[in-house]
């Protein structure tokens, strides 16, 4: 049988549909009926519903005009330093130490210049988004258009918790403006493009994936960061993410990189958070957070053990803060945090941004755990920015009463203890009122050890029960034991501060 050719300058469908010597000519038609429809339908989807878009020129043409330079500058003051040296008439320094200064003299004032990105998202009243950290300290902020136009921008407001800032350039300019995104909706492997101004090059467009989502990079409270492999350098900061809608789902804000350089680590503030912080500046001109007035802290596998809980999940709140509107709500330190306003709270560190987001003066719902059961407590949320958190004081709640007994060794915590007596506080130099029970000895193979407790550390609670003295933490080990449970949380004091240890129970 002689094999079926096709011309390559023959569309497939057309080969097809010319019957053939030895194919038949109804299987002829209905295959190129069925290639046809199929054609049809690769033809009609969107580009980034398939996995390799055909390209980004024309979403980075239809993107481009939105996205603007911007230049900072900052007077820096001269030092001076002593006299320094003098060169003599005519020397061929005398040039050098003009331009830049006397090393050891005095040195004229001079102006530092920095540079990085930004966009439009209102084309008519002239706002311009960029970072925090890109036009901090700035005596002059310039926004360079794609066509070199140069406007000057009034700073409206910022966030440094987000590093987001707000510009106005005025009204009556020619801008475009591009869309804020869901940035919720972003999921890990989209294609992503980023468009900015690296090492001062200006309107460059480099593609790529989003590699993660919610990243804690340790650069402010509310680090929820998508992470990128498109290329993002020097000179980005400030400048848009965007998906393949060309909707801003982020603003590129920091890289981790051992060069300077790109290495394919780089982070942008969702838009669903900045989108926030934008209005409230433009609205208010700064922040307006939701305040719950709690300290808290991770609710560990053990932690979790020792409280009945079926997973390590949500917050526990370590203390609250006198007069806020958690003790007003009636919060206690020991409540594990599961669910704020119908959201589930799935780590500690999730729950600053929940509140953070939540409106002022909004009352929520929020769910705990207390004594082995939920509890629904109702809040009104204060606002942060009003709050002197340096005056902030913890209401330590009532404390239970000792019946005097003296020092023990509890052997299945690893723990020496003793009660507090008057001249114990006198000697350590704690406040005469001091409630608890003080660690004196730490065995150091213990899991206590290795959780880092040590002498001079005070226990207020054990199992969310105020002891005062060893018997009474005896007595709590050994309620923990006979509830089958592996450990014992316990509320530790140490130079003020407050925290929850979980220690496991040596039963052997």
């Amino acid at each position: 049988m002689r094999p079926i050719m096709y011309r390559a300058d023959k569309p497939i469908v057309q080969a097809f549909a010319q019957p053939r010597a030895g194919l038949d000519p109804v299987f002829a038609r209905v295959a190129a009926v069925a290639l046809a429809l199929v054609m049809a339908v690769v033809s009609a989807a969107p580009a980034h519903a398939r996995g390799t878009p055909d390209g980004f020129a024309d979403l980075a043409e239809k993107l481009l005009p939105a996205v603007v330079n911007i230049s900072t500058t900052q007077k820096i003051e001269g030092r001076s330093e002593g006299p320094g040296f003098k060169l003599p008439p005519g020397s061929p320094l005398e040039d050098f130490f003009e331009r830049f200064g006397n090393p050891g003299g005095n040195s004229p004032p001079r102006q530092a210049q920095s540079l990085g990105s930004g966009f439009v998202v209102d084309a008519e009243a002239g706002i311009v988004i960029t970072n925090n950290h890109v036009i901090e300290g700035a005596d002059e902020i310039k926004v360079i258009l794609q066509d070199d136009t140069e406007l000057t921008a009034e700073l409206l407001g910022t966030d440094p918790k987000t590093d987001v800032a707000v510009l106005s350039v005025g009204e009556g300019h020619e801008l475009q403006e591009v869309p804020f995104g869901d940035s919720d909706g972003a999921r890990i492997g989209d294609w992503v493009v980023a468009i900015g101004n690296p090492l001062g090059f200006g309107g460059t467009v480099t593609a790529g994936i989003v590699s993660a989502r919610g990243r804690d990079i340790n650069a402010g409270p509310y680090d929820n960061f998508i992470q990128t492999d498109a290329p993002i350098n020097r000179g980005n900061s400030g400048g848009p993410l965007f998906n393949m809608d060309g909707q801003v789902i982020g603003i590129n804000t920091a890289i981790i990189s051992q060069t300077g350089g790109s290495i394919g680590i780089g982070f942008a503030v969702p838009s669903n958070q900045a989108e926030q912080v934008i209005k409230q500046i433009r609205e208010y001109g700064t922040t307006r957070r939701g305040w719950l007035g709690v300290g808290i802290q991770e609710v560990s596998p053990d932690i979790a053990d020792s409280l009945g809980l079926e997973e390590a999940a949500g917050a526990l709140v370590a203390n609250v803060y006198e007069k806020s509107p958690a003790e007003r709500a009636g919060f206690k330190s020991g409540d594990v945090v599961l669910r704020f306003d119908g959201q589930k709270v799935p780590s500690q560190r999730a729950l600053p941004r929940m509140v953070a987001n939540t409106d002022v003066g909004k009352e929520v719902d929020v769910v705990v755990w207390r004594n082995g059961e939920e509890k629904t407590l109702k809040v009104t949320l204060g606002e942060l920015e009003k709050v002197d958190l340096a005056s902030l004081r913890t209401e330590d709640g009532e404390q239970g009463q000792g019946d005097g007994s003296a020092a023990v060794t509890v052997e299945s915590l690893g723990l020496s203890l003793a009660e507090i007596t008057g001249e114990v506080a006198q000697r350590l130099e704690l406040d005469p009122n001091t409630k608890g029970v003080l660690v004196t000895d730490v065995e150091p193979n213990s899991d206590a050890a290795q959780k880092t407790l040590q002498p001079g550390d005070i226990i207020l609670e054990v199992n969310q029960n105020p002891v005062t003295n060893p018997g009474e933490v005896a007595a709590e080990v050994q309620k923990s034991v006979d509830a089958s449970r592996k450990t014992v949380l316990m509320r530790l004091e140490r130079n003020g501060e407050q925290r929850f240890v979980a220690v496991k129970i040596n039963q052997g």
